[in-house]
């Protein structure tokens, strides 16, 4: 890299405008230059209406001061003295990249939602200066862009980040201790900012509540259990098939856009079943009565719940999934009842039954889909089967092998009727094509409930199929924004670090709202990713006296990043003020602590 200056004539005078420039070779031997940095101007004339002045931080006065910046080899004119500093230009260097440009559109989001001046007010600075509400949101701002623990923060990524130069801060930010101190702080003010959010999905977003989704999720720990018996970490059935771990589970509400309203963290050991009146409660408590309808998966409400849901006042509206079982008992009935089309695809039969209306959709999609599924497994269990019967085993062996094959196609196995010998290790297998008849009529079919008795049936289908945005939120926690591991081994920080994890995710949806209508194909991560190649770097010049001028500086963008700045409409900030060191002293370079 290189200075380079770029003359320009104004008011009958010339100016020089100094960039920092890199060769970029390309086919042929051609060699491009590209602009790294833009400096801006510094003087190299003799005349007063020349002079360009800039404002400096003076590390040795303590205090802001006007300079005049000249090149070394032109004498410091009579006007200028006092306040004109001579810079060596030809010993220019650069110091500390660090990543700027995803932290910076961070921040952004977090100002959008108006967490800054939400925490502002509730984590005061303490009395030694801890800035309470500049730790979580870099707490935040790293669980959004690189997830990882409070340590790695700590000793590695604050370090290689412009977290301390967007947020005017240095390293005491991210002293080990006090990022474990800020996680004890949070969780008193959870109904808070649920209300607070609520209020910004609205303005931001015009975000409807008339619909909200409900699911669980669960998240592991690779740890011994507790020995407190009221640690919310328990065994539990485990959506992530780690029935060997205790865990906690999660219970959250969004709207149909995905929107987060609000979440709970429950015993690992908690059943779906058990959890819906507390959290109509919770909301109605929060938010107060409403016209809401609840769109569950199976599971998750029971025939008492639904009838207390049907009697309030007024009363709450339900749409849920039902268990397969409730499709076998209803199949004669609904046998004999027209299919209506809703949309292109998508057809439904409806029942009416006592204060509610059963409603059963099949997408001809998941029909193929679901039947490709089926076939794959069945095929590959029929012909493992074939290999077995061919082996020669023990009966332990065998019932192993049938075993293992059983665990990989589950399915496919429940379509065929198998007799292993009591005597002897051999066994036989044939299809049941009764049941595989009845595994053809069910598939890509789902049976609703609701209490929606006056709605449309493609209403009814846009709201269960909705639920995927429930799902969708549960994956980017726990894959883009990485919930685990959780490292943490006191039960508040445990519900701390998901508190984070949750603000983190409404960040991530603010800006997929943002996108939405730019590119649907375009994803936050890709935004984030893209625009984390814009670096901030530290100019050092030396000038004539001993002192270095330093300026922090962030790299041009490309034609890619402008677009997707431009297109979010965001404005980019002005580069830092640059810095003078007293003379004869070194700039200090920031070490991570030990």
């Amino acid at each position: 890299m290189f200075l380079r200056f770029n003359r320009r004539f104004k008011d009958g005078k010339e100016h020089r405008y100094w960039n920092i420039v890199e060769n970029k070779r390309c086919a042929g031997g051609r060699v491009v230059q590209r602009q790294v940095l833009y400096l801006g101007e510094i003087n190299d004339g003799q005349r007063e209406a020349w002079c360009e002045l800039i404002e400096a931080f003076d590390e040795g006065a303590q205090r802001h001061r006007q300079l005049a910046l000249f090149p070394a080899d032109r004498e410091v004119p009579a006007y200028a003295a006092g306040h004109g500093v001579q810079v060596r230009l030809e010993a220019m260097e650069l110091h500390r990249p660090r990543q700027w440009g995803a932290c910076w559109l961070a921040c952004a989001l977090y100002e959008q939602l108006e967490l800054d001046r939400f925490w502002a007010a509730r984590l005061p600075d303490s009395r030694e200066g801890t800035r309470w509400r500049h730790i979580l949101q870099t707490l935040v701002c790293y669980r959004l862009i690189d997830p990882g623990s409070e340590w790695r923060l700590h000793r590695h990524w604050f370090e290689q980040s412009a977290m301390a130069d967007l947020l005017g801060a240095d390293y005491a930010l991210v002293a080990k201790n006090a990022l474990y101190r800020c996680l004890d702080k949070l969780l008193e003010h959870k109904a808070a900012l649920f209300d607070h959010l609520r209020r910004r999905w609205q303005d931001l977003f015009a975000a409807s509540f008339e619909v909200l989704l409900y699911d669980l999720t669960s998240t592991y720990f690779e740890s011994t259990p507790p020995d407190d018996e009221d640690d919310k970490r328990r065994y539990g059935y485990s959506r992530d098939k780690r029935s060997d771990c205790v865990q906690v589970v999660i219970a959250l509400i969004v709207t149909p856009e995905g929107f987060p309203l609000a979440y709970e963290v429950l015993p690992g050991n908690t059943a779906d079943c058990t959890t819906l009146r507390d959290v109509l409660h919770k909301i109605e408590a929060q938010y107060g009565k409403a016209q809401r309808i609840w769109v569950m998966d199976r599971g998750i409400p029971t025939e008492d719940v639904l009838a207390e849901m049907r009697q309030a006042d007024p009363p709450i509206s339900y749409l849920v999934g039902t268990p397969k079982g409730r499709l076998s008992k209803l199949e004669m009935a609904l046998l004999g009842l027209p299919w209506q089309a809703v949309r292109q695809g998508v057809e439904v039969k409806l029942l009416p039954q006592e204060q509610e209306l059963y409603v059963l959709a099949q997408s001809h999609a998941r029909i193929h889909k679901e039947r490709a599924m089926r076939q794959r497994k069945l095929k590959w269990l029929w012909a493992r089967l074939k290999q077995i019967s061919a082996m020669t085993l023990t009966r332990e062996e065998l019932l192993m092998k049938l075993g293992a094959a059983r665990a990989k196609a589950r399915a496919a196995w429940r379509l065929i009727d198998i007799e292993v010998a009591s005597d002897n290790a051999t066994f036989s297998f044939a299809l049941n094509r009764t049941k595989l008849r009845q595994a053809r009529r069910r598939e890509g079919r789902y049976l609703l409930r609701t209490n929606l008795c006056g709605n449309e049936p493609a209403r009814l289908w846009q709201f269960y199929i909705q639920l995927v945005e429930v799902e969708a939120a549960f994956k980017n926690l726990k894959d883009d924004l990485q919930l685990r591991p959780i490292y943490h081994q006191l039960e508040g920080r445990i519900e701390a670090h998901i508190f984070v994890a949750f603000l983190a995710y409404c960040l991530h949806v603010t800006l997929r709202a943002q996108l939405k209508p730019l590119a649907p194909g375009l994803t936050p991560r890709a935004v984030l990713d893209k625009l984390a190649a814009l670096q901030m770097l530290d100019v050092h010049f030396p000038t004539t006296d001993g002192r270095t001028l330093i300026l922090s500086r962030y790299t041009e963008l490309n034609p890619d990043q402008k677009l997707l700045v431009n297109q979010l409409k965001l404005n980019l900030p002005p580069q830092p003020p640059p810095r003078i060191t007293a003379p004869g002293k070194l700039p200090p370079q920031p070490t991570p602590p030990m």
